[in-house]
């Protein structure tokens, strides 16, 4: 039995083997990702669903989120020293934090900081409406409130990247589509059975990644609003420069395997 096979035993079938298991188990040979055949994957504690094949969240996601997540909280911690005032202008400037899930697909990035950091209000932003249902699917099923507590905590929104967002923000958080519509770097199941949309960015895997920086001055609160964005290690360069010439700093890090795979851009 393969690893991806007792994987699939454990996870779906408890470890008991069935005709559907077997069933499950042809899939997988014939290369559809594990993640679509048991239904669902781990990400940060929350078990994010996969009903509609949004692109599955990497591992990679997963190691920058828990850093950005440790930021979000230090600063929710902060704002929630900060003494409450009966005016509503105070008010206002003391609210919980606003953060984006931009490129959502099945929203696992907001899904895992809403469940780390209750306070935070969370946007979904996500081009394909198809995806939407599973979005508050996940949102649901690892907060564990209804619907109508739900509005009170994240909005859903079918938007092609800021188009249909409003207000600003105190994190936007993205794994836009990176990858250079031309390479030939990626596994063939990966291009045969995910979500092309959330995959490919244009020439160079660039298109979409300058759309998100050259908009994001504007949704962001000055000063302190902060852009994580995920990225080709290859794509250092170019972003870099890109941030420089829209004013924003620029810091890039590493993934778990030393490659540069993220960035974290504030208003210069």
């Amino acid at each position: 039995m393969t690893r991806d096979e007792n994987w699939l035993l454990k996870e779906k079938y408890r470890g008991v083997e069935s005709e559907a298991f077997h069933a499950d188990c042809e899939q997988l040979s014939s290369g559809v990702p594990l993640g679509y055949v048991i239904g669902f994957i781990h990400f940060l504690n929350c078990q994010i669903w996969l009903d509609t094949k949004p692109l599955i969240p990497r591992a990679e996601t997963e190691f920058w989120v828990e850093k950005a997540l440790k930021e979000i909280s230090v600063q929710q911690k902060f704002r929630d020293s900060i003494p409450k005032f009966d005016s509503p202008i105070l008010n206002n400037q003391n609210a919980d934090l606003r953060v984006l899930d931009l490129c959502a697909g099945s929203g696992a990035i907001g899904v895992a900081v809403a469940k780390a950091v209750p306070e935070v209000f969370i946007t979904f932003a996500e081009i394909d409406p198809v995806h939407l249902p599973t979005i508050e699917k996940n949102f649901l099923s690892n907060i564990a409130i209804n619907r109508d507590i739900r509005e009170k905590r994240c909005e859903i929104v079918e938007s092609d990247l800021f188009e249909n967002i409003t207000g600003q923000f105190d994190f936007i958080l993205t794994n836009p589509p990176y990858i250079d519509v031309k390479a030939e770097t990626v596994e063939k199941n990966v291009t045969t059975y995910e979500p092309h949309l959330a995959l490919f960015g244009g020439e160079g895997g660039m298109e979409i990644i300058e759309q998100i920086v050259a908009g994001a001055g504007a949704k962001l609160r000055h000063h302190t609003g902060q852009l994580w964005i995920e990225h080709e290690p290859a794509q250092v360069t170019s972003l870099t420069s890109l941030a420089h010439q829209y004013n924003f700093q620029i810091v890039n890090h590493p993934d778990q395997y030393g490659s540069p795979r993220f960035s974290v851009l504030t208003m210069a």
